[in-house]
């Protein structure tokens, strides 16, 4: 099992992400947390998936084996994993999720005691323990230190009061109509919930869930059913969550998508007119569109680039000292509130911005245009490491020299090669693409 991705461990459950393979991780993260644990307590919570069963009870049982309590909380968002994981003064935390992916992968995100996603380094760490069947075998507990396990349904509670309380007291959705899309996925009772405390007129689908149906047709992977909703309410805003809650996707009250860079660039703006933009500086990825920065240049706001994952938008976020920061994919980050991506809360912060201009969602998300791009995902059979492609850098000069920006990565979780050129010259964006897949089909065949 090649353990770590891009987001902790992810494949199809069953396969990759198996019963044993989840009772050996959770022994092995038991075992690294043991050392610095204060108070020997490690939260469980998943999402809708009918595998979740599966793996958590092979994590909790992988837990106590080493000694650990387990707190199991049930169906809930990755957010409120790492808000509960540290309101709780636990240990660590585990979320059983796949995001956005179909019903049949499963995975295992991980949170440190203050909720923030491990870094590379603890990932390697516990890979290393998973890979040592000695120590794993010696680290078992026997008579009373053996961990034990309890479920406990109070803790959404806490998650619902602490969102609703990053909305400004001063302000109500009464006499707003929004649409919310829960992928029927984690977030199907919390989002209409603080939809709904807060005054909301709440339309709410894709919150049914059954084990398989999460992200099928539906969520923020398919936002063009969120749209129609849109219009056949006449509402003023749709959100579209995925199947863990940490990525959000809003649609204009005309139901039409709102591009995620655009969507950040509003929210720093209004952040910084409220005086909340820490340092006048905000965090994205490699991935957003270079209008972006141009943009937030304009109002004296420093734009930093990481690495794709919020994962790494968070680290760089802690690094350069800011309160805010996002992927245009739509995890977005408020870590005033959050230490990770949280698609109820962008959501609410969207809808404040609107309540206190008292401007549509079409006119306030839409603040400057983007430079055309072209994508593109090539399915490959091996990842051959790109600085070893003969010819290469070749092609990337080339590109420079048209001045288009460019970005060629494998995908983290799939066997995908992704291409993005960015530029103003469609017609050269279109020709260059065009070489650059031929030069990778032949290059990688």
């Amino acid at each position: 099992m090649g353990l770590f991705g891009t987001d902790g461990v992810r494949g199809k459950a069953g396969e990759k992400v198996t019963a044993s393979a989840a009772l050996r991780l959770a022994m092995a993260t038991g075992i690294y947390f043991k050392p610095k644990a204060k108070t020997k307590k490690i939260l469980v919570g998943k999402d809708t998936r009918r595998s979740g069963y599966m793996i958590e009870n092979a994590i909790v049982a992988g837990l106590t084996a080493v000694g650990f309590d387990v707190i199991q909380i049930g169906p809930m968002p990755t957010p409120a994993i790492a808000f509960i994981t540290e309101n709780m003064r636990c240990d660590a935390g585990i979320m059983i999720s796949a995001s956005h992916n179909p019903y049949y992968d499963n995975g295992i995100k991980f949170f440190d005691n203050k909720g923030n996603k491990l870094s590379k380094d603890i990932e390697n760490e516990i890979a290393k323990i998973y890979d040592n069947s000695d120590l794993i075998e010696a680290s078992q507990e026997v008579e009373k230190t053996i961990g034990r396990s309890k479920r406990i349904d109070v803790a959404e509670g806490r998650y619902i009061v602490h969102i609703k309380n990053s909305f400004p007291k001063e302000l109500t959705l009464s006499g707003i109509r929004v649409v919310i899309d829960c992928a029927n996925g984690a977030g199907y009772k919390a989002g209409p919930t603080i939809l709904d405390e807060l005054g909301a007129d709440v339309k709410v689908i894709g919150n049914n869930p059954s084990g398989y149906n999460i992200n099928e047709t539906c969520g923020a992977m398919h936002p063009e059913v969120l749209a129609n909703a849109v219009r056949e309410y006449r509402a003023d805003l749709g959100i579209a969550l995925d199947g863990d809650a940490d990525r959000i996707v809003l649609v204009d009250e005309n139901g039409n998508i709102i591009d995620g860079d655009k969507l950040m660039g509003a929210l720093a703006i209004y952040l910084d007119k409220k005086g909340k933009l820490k340092n006048k500086k905000f965090v994205t990825t490699i991935m957003s569109n270079k209008a972006l920065d141009d943009f937030l240049k304009e109002y004296g706001i420093e734009t930093f680039r990481s690495a794709v994952g919020d994962k790494n938008v968070a680290t760089l976020m802690r690094e350069v000292d800011t309160n805010f920061g996002g992927e245009e994919s739509g995890h977005v980050i408020f870590s005033d509130y959050s230490a990770t991506g949280d698609g109820i809360l962008s959501g609410l912060q969207a809808l404040a911005y609107m309540v206190e201009s008292g401007k549509r969602a079409s006119e306030l998300f839409n603040p400057f245009e983007l430079y055309p791009q072209v994508k593109q995902n090539l399915i490959v059979t091996e990842k051959v490491p790109l600085e070893n492609i003969k010819g290469l850098d070749k092609l990337k000069k080339e590109i420079d020299d048209a001045n288009i920006r460019h970005l060629f990565r494998y995908s983290g979780t799939e066997n995908k090669l992704r291409l993005l050129l960015e530029g103003g010259d469609k017609k050269e964006l279109n020709r260059l693409m065009d070489k650059s897949i031929e030069f990778f089909k032949k290059a990688l065949s």
